[in-house]
This record gives structure tokens, sequence and C-alpha cells, in this order.
């Protein structure tokens, strides 16, 4: 087991994972860890629901307490950036002139806002929410706010929309595609949580785009559509998406595309350079070993657990099952798996009510199941997919089958000496 240092750039939930692994593998060496924002490591999806909705500060979604990161003797350098990369000496450079050398490199500088490249987008309250004192900014405005456009509906645009309207806004949510979450959820499910979001008070518009925010005195008091439509707002959140940070890592000639490019270990072009998290373009066993980006939790966590094993010794690769959560006022939807083009959607449950299952099956192979408010059959379908184990779409469908009854019968235990 090499004992040099590790440096992670990157302190979210990948990076603080990465550190946290080494340690419980019993990594003695030197770990370091740079992160852009002012910080310590936190958890990004609560600040779309429960921390803008509350009074409590940063620190109630740290991972960490920050007393812990001398404990494991993990080296946490908050508010600086690393500018370039050595690969020939392996050091990295910060922004304040700092060198660190390093045996091993991690890279989970994750991904940033999508800018949305319309006259008025810098406005005074327009919005993004994808950092810590981003949400700060959203929560202090909230409370005097009245009306909000929410531009994108996707996780974070949906789930600040159901926390504001609860919060008594009147909202509105305007989507270039034709439905919500489309890119992450089956037509049938999109269709359940337009219906839900209707019933809460959000309004949504789809197939339209924005063609102007409008402001007074440097203000935002409007979103205009290309249709020509105006829809009053004294708060805009902007949510289409993000970009990979790989910057970085293509100053120094690692392969990049829409992502660094990883291989099934997470390891760059470079032996002592990996990449994990949101950054990483990956190949995937659950995309048919096709290379791609994951947004998720489960995603840096699982590939920071990869790294930290391969750095002490122990490499395997990278096959963990990847799945999602998101939380929109009362809808708890789950996925399990991947959701690809030509699935066929069995449903599970009642497709009219807000607690529905959606088994997505691919030349009759269960790839991907989309739950709302049914998490029992979440960890079932996750199960199922991840242990490959079959099931028709008729069993899905019947409400009467236990789907426990495909899992593997536990082995019995053995007797007592």
């Amino acid at each position: 087991m090499s004992q040099g240092t590790v440096a992670i750039v990157g302190a979210g939930q990948a990076g603080h994972q990465v550190a946290m692994s080494l340690r419980e593998q019993g990594y003695a060496g030197r770990i370091v860890m740079v992160g852009d924002e002012a910080h310590a490591p936190y958890q990004r999806p609560p600040l779309s629901k429960a921390f803008i909705a509350g009074n409590a500060g940063p620190e109630s979604v740290a991972l960490w307490p920050e007393k812990l990161f001398a404990d494991r003797r993990v080296e946490l350098i908050t508010g600086k950036r690393v500018v370039a990369i050595d690969r020939a000496h392996r050091k990295i450079a910060l922004d304040d002139d700092q060198v660190i050398e390093y045996e091993h490199l991690v890279l989970a500088t994750g991904a940033r806002n999508r800018p949305l490249p319309v006259l008025g987008a810098d406005l005074q309250g327009v919005c993004f929410l994808r950092t810590v004192d981003e949400a700060v900014a959203v929560r202090a405005r909230l409370p005097t706010a009245k009306t909000a456009v929410v531009i994108g509906a996707g996780f974070i645009g949906l789930e600040f929309a159901a926390s504001a309207v609860k919060m008594g806004l009147d909202v509105t949510v305007l989507d270039v595609a034709e439905r919500p979450m489309g890119r992450a959820i089956s037509k049938s499910m999109s269709e359940v949580f337009a219906r839900e979001h209707n019933k809460m008070g959000v309004k949504l518009l789809f197939n339209t785009q924005v063609k102007h925010i409008r402001g007074e005195a440097g203000k935002v008091t409007g979103v205009e559509t290309v249709e020509g439509q105006i829809f009053p707002a004294d708060l805009v959140l902007i949510g289409i998406g993000v970009i990979p940070n790989v910057e970085l890592a293509a100053t120094c000639d690692l392969p990049v595309q829409n992502g660094i490019v990883v291989d099934q270990l997470m390891q760059t072009a470079d032996p002592h350079i990996s990449a994990i998290g949101d950054v990483a373009a990956h190949p995937n066993v659950f995309a048919d070993g096709a290379r791609i980006r994951l947004e998720s939790v489960q995603n840096a966590s699982d590939q920071a657990r990869c790294v930290a094993h391969r750095i002490v010794g122990k490499a395997s690769t990278y096959t963990a099952m990847p799945w999602f959560w998101s939380t929109q006022g009362d809808l708890r939807l789950q996925i399990a798996g991947l959701l690809t083009p030509g699935c066929t959607e069995v449903i599970r449950g009642d497709i009219n009510s807000s607690n529905v299952a959606i088994f997505n099956f691919k030349e009759n192979k269960l790839i991907c199941v989309e739950t709302l408010n049914r998490p029992a059959d979440h960890m079932l379908g996750r199960k199922l997919i991840s242990l490959e184990l079959p099931i028709t779409p008729a069993q899905a469908a019947d409400l009467n089958f236990d789907l426990k009854t495909l899992l593997p019968t536990p082995a019995p235990a053995a007797p007592a000496s």
C-alpha cells in the first residue's frame, strides 16, 4: 500500500467520500482536499427543499463536523482554486502560489450551473440553486417574494417550485421540453408529476423558450417567452442543467469528452490521476458499456469508494447500479437503473394516484424501476435489477403478485457449535 500524498481537487460529496473511504480502508498517508468554496464539504440535495424553507445555517448540511477533518488527518483547504497540474512532477499549484506534491491525484471538480444566455439574466432577483451560498441568497428573497418563475423543469426546478408554492408564492415553471424531467423519467411518470404539481398550484408551461428576462431599476419584474407571453416575477430561478468542470484536466492534456474520460477503475489516461462524480465520463455497465456522466449522490459516493479501494491495492471495476431520488413537496420519486429509449412501461398501482410504480422493460428484461411514494417497490426493484433476476411484465403489473418471491432464498444459518 502506497503511503504517499493523495490530493483531492474538489470538496463536494465525491471528494469527501474519497477521504473518508481512504481512512476507513486504513490508508495512513497524507490526504489533502482543496475546495474552491469557502465551506467544508456539504450535502446539496437539501438545498432546494428543507434548507431554503428553514432557518438553519450552512452547518446544517455539513457532511462532517469540522473537528473530524483534524481527527482523521484530512487537510482541508477551502476557498482556494487549483490552477495547474504538473503531471511530470506530480504537483498541483493553487491560486495562492501554494504547491502540493502528490502520489495520487483525484479530480472531483464537479459541475457548474449552465447559464441562460438571454438579456436580463444578470438582474437582481435572478438566482441559481446549486451551492449553499446560492441557497442562502434564494432563502433570503423568499419571505418577500410573491411571484416566482422557474426556468427548467428538472429535479432542482421542480423541487424548488414545490417548496416555493408551499410557502405561498405564485409559481410558474417554463421549459423548452415537452414534459417535466423528460431526460430522466418515463412519459407516464412525467404525466403523473405534471398532474400532481398542478394540484399543488404550480403552473407548468412546456415547449416554450425564454426570450428575455424583464426588469426595472436593475431588479427582475418578469419573464418573456419567444411567443410573447409575459410572466410577472420578483424571483426567477434558473435550473437548466450543469456543465462539467473539465478545464483543469484539459489544460494538462487529459482526454475530455462531456466530462473527464476515465476507465472502469475511474482512472484517467494518467495512472496517477483519477476522476469521479459529476465530472467523470465513465463506461457504465447499466448503459451497455456506453460512456456517460451521472449526477447523483450515489454515483459520487460509489465512484469515490472505487478509487479509494484502488489506491490501497484492492482494485475492482465500477459496477454500482445507478439510483436517484427527488423529493418535491409530498412527492418522493425514486429511480433504480437507467431509462433508455424504446422501453415498455408497465404500471404497478394506480396511475391516477400519487402512489404508483413504473417498471420499464427492454426486450423483456427489467432495466429501470420508477416509484412514487412506494419505497418498498423501489428497494425490490433495485435488487431485481442489480441481481438480474427474471421478472415478467405480467408479474410487475399484478399487485397481488409478491415481488419478494423472486428474490433468492437466504441460506440457512449455520448450527451453533
